[in-house]
């Protein structure tokens, strides 16, 4: 794995391009202490994740050593996960910029970004059926709320490979690009998010999407949204939103993540 920063942008790159990416012990863990680095620096407004080479990740390479595990250890937690929970607790918007293989851990990790882009040539499979494997990374948990529950019964009770195409139907992606041209589209992407949305608010939103929409009712959600909206009077980043919108200009935004966060969010 190579991580990255420029232009308030974290790049994180899946570098094994001669296994096709294969998934590791080693690879999660650096994954996660890549985006822990990437949402403890200030500098970083945007991370971008992708994979060197001509796919992003074929799946689990359980010949590069193994899993950690032991048989009686249940406070264990499998690889995958690793990465995505953490990509889940991210006060920084996650981009994931996807082509040729996806499969396995290459589907599971990408599953809580913000945005995932993917190339035209880009294949995507929850294969653990086929393999007499089980879903990881909280993907039963992901995939339904992105494609709904009867797609994602589909793609996981069957683990057949699918495409790009597919993938954009269902609403597992946000967009096809060339596969020349699908990181470039994300760097984009940043640069608008950078440019145009305050870092803190973003930071709010995401994890409210998140821990907030599959309550069963919209009354907690209301009290968390009107102290959050009564705090906004003394916001700087409010103020020079609404100014730079009056103003014809681009905004300056001044918040921080994550020291900038509202104390009270009850997460």
């Amino acid at each position: 794995m190579s991580y990255a920063v420029a232009d308030q942008i974290a790049t994180v790159t899946l570098d094994r391009p001669e296994a096709r990416n294969g998934y590791t012990v080693r690879m999660a863990d650096e994954l996660a202490a890549a985006f822990d680095e990437a949402d403890r620096d200030p500098a970083v407004r945007v991370v971008v994740l992708t994979g060197a080479g001509k796919d992003f990740c074929v799946g689990a390479d359980l010949s590069a050593g193994g899993l950690d595990l032991s048989p009686d250890d249940e406070t264990w937690d499998e690889p995958a996960g690793r990465c995505s929970m953490r990509i889940f607790t991210m006060n920084k918007p996650v981009i994931a910029a996807v082509r040729g293989a996806a499969v396995g851990a290459g589907s599971t990790i990408i599953l809580p970004a913000d945005y995932r882009l993917a190339a035209t040539d880009a294949r995507f499979g929850f294969v653990f059926s086929r393999r007499g494997l089980y879903p990881e990374g909280a993907s039963t948990w992901f995939l339904p709320r992105l494609v709904g529950l009867g797609c994602a019964m589909d793609w996981m009770v069957s683990g057949r490979v699918f495409d790009a195409n597919e993938a954009l139907g269902a609403g597992m992606v946000h967009s096809l690009h060339d596969p020349a041209e699908v990181l470039d589209r994300a760097y984009e992407l940043a640069a608008d998010l950078i440019r145009n949305t305050a870092p803190v608010s973003v930071a709010v939103i995401r994890q409210m999407l998140y821990r907030m929409s599959p309550l069963e009712s919209p009354f907690p959600v209301r009290r968390v949204d009107s102290r959050l909206i009564a705090s906004s009077v003394d916001n700087p980043d409010t103020a020079e939103g609404i100014l730079s919108f009056l103003q014809r200009r681009d905004p300056q935004w001044t918040g921080k993540v994550p020291e900038d966060l509202p104390p009270f969010l009850p997460w």
